[in-house]
């Protein structure tokens, strides 16, 4: 597993994390709409992609011309 998919599994967790415990200390309502459902997505979408190596917006902006730049995390 290399360090770029390490981190996408991490920022994942936290965000996830960091909603479950606004929700159970009874800081947010995640039962109603809200756009917090965004953010359980894309930390859903973050984890996910860190341990299949698909990633939607990456597929998209692949097709829109964009180059691949490397890791983001590199440790030159």
């Amino acid at each position: 597993m290399t360090i770029e998919r390490i981190i996408r599994i991490m920022a994942g967790v936290m965000t996830l994390l960091s909603l479950a415990l606004a929700h159970f200390t009874g800081q947010v309502d995640m039962t109603s709409l809200s756009w917090l459902w965004l953010t359980a997505f894309i930390g859903l979408n973050l984890l996910q992609s860190g341990f299949t190596g698909f990633c939607p917006p990456e597929k998209l902006l692949k097709k829109l011309g964009f180059q691949e730049g490397g890791s983001a995390c590199s440790t030159k």
